[in-house]
């Protein structure tokens, strides 16, 4: 399975970050946390972004428009395969950046894409 990047973790179960994580890794995935929360999400550390890692597929967001910016050049850097903005995530300055650098934006839900066998 290849390795996917929370962006919003948090150790709130109420939160779709949290039920995500889970759910990834239920599904055989391994995560990294990305966080502004202290703690551990589905077995794993909740990180700040640093340096940025290099053996990620997919990078999935769980924070707002606004709050993204400061993520951009991390995201970037990361260069994943593709960005999946949840649902309230949507960002068309984001999309059209990962796009000039041939990473593909998605706008879906990681729960129903796990869920469906689409991830």
């Amino acid at each position: 399975m290849k390795k996917t990047l929370i962006i919003g973790a948090t150790p709130n179960p109420e939160r779709y970050a949290y039920k995500a994580a889970h759910m990834l890794k239920a599904k055989g995935h391994d995560i990294v946390n990305i966080g502004i929360k202290k703690g551990e999400l589905a077995g794993t550390g909740i990180e700040k972004p640093a340096t940025p890692y290099h053996d990620i597929d997919t990078i999935t967001l769980y924070v707002g428009k606004d709050v993204q910016k400061e993520y951009y050049q991390y995201i970037l850097d990361t260069n994943p395969r593709r960005v999946v903005f949840n649902p309230g995530t949507e960002n068309q300055e984001l999309e059209d950046l990962l796009t000039k650098q041939g990473i593909e934006p998605v706008e879906a839900c990681t729960l129903v894409l796990l869920s469906t066998g689409q991830y």
